[in-house]
């Protein structure tokens, strides 16, 4: 059955979880089904020096994105998609919701960090095996190449397509907090609204608050600083 929603991700980008709540709050108000596809910052980014153009570690923290949609894409295979959904859901929170971040982002690849998670899933172990299997790339690869062929390259994560596969297709949006739960169907209906128009391309702004997440150091409610966060690169303003 063709979903109502189809949001591409990447575990590692903290707007992509933030958008990924905010969009389980609308299917389960209006009751959409919901499709967790793959988009690799790492495999966007990787014609670009990460010395030159990222803050340092950026690169281990993207190369675990890819890591564990490499375990995303062979758990959809073994255990289908509601796994997936479930897999994202359980890396998310952990991510960014648990603690406070002051690890090296690369430990998000490795087996020490994703095993706990599993047994929590009651899925098996040996799905971390998938970590090193760089031959699930070409599947990852392939679902990035699907996301930007819906939106065009200039764009980061996540995607979303509404009424797939014919229907309208944003990058975004990107959100900092999550709106209350009368607020969040309403937002939706703006963005999917302002989407349709075949005229629209782009609305933007660059000040913007940290993400509300655990993670930054931050809760929902407190004001973060001024950067400017894209598609999982951090450009801070001068």
């Amino acid at each position: 059955m063709t979903p109502d929603i189809r949001f591409y991700f990447d575990p590692v980008c903290p707007f992509a979880w933030m958008t990924s709540k905010w969009v389980r709050m609308v299917a389960q108000q209006r009751e959409y089904s919901v499709e967790w596809r793959f988009i690799s910052l790492r495999l966007l980014n990787s014609h670009i020096d990460y010395d030159a153009h990222f803050p340092a570690g950026y690169e281990a923290g993207h190369t675990a994105g890819l890591r564990l949609l490499r375990v995303a894409a062979r758990t959809r295979d073994e255990h289908g998609a509601d796994a997936v959904a479930r897999l994202y859901e359980r890396l998310g929170t952990e991510i960014f919701d648990t603690r406070e971040d002051t690890s090296d982002g690369g430990y998000r690849g490795t087996a020490g960090f994703l095993l706990p998670l599993l047994a929590e899933l009651e899925l098996p172990a040996e799905l971390a095996e998938a970590l090193e299997d760089s031959s699930l790339d070409a599947v990852i690869q392939a679902e990035t190449d699907e996301a930007l062929a819906l939106t065009g390259k200039d764009v980061g994560t996540p995607i979303i397509q509404f009424d797939p596969p014919q229907g309208v297709a944003f990058f975004g949006p990107v959100i900092s907090r999550l709106p209350a739960a009368d607020d969040a169907v309403e937002l939706w209906d703006h963005v999917v609204g302002l989407a349709r128009f075949p005229g629209f391309a782009e609305l933007k702004r660059s000040l913007r608050e940290r993400p509300q997440l655990r993670s930054f150091g931050v809760d929902d409610g407190e004001a973060g600083l001024q950067e400017d966060w894209h598609g999982g690169s951090r450009r801070t303003k001068k």
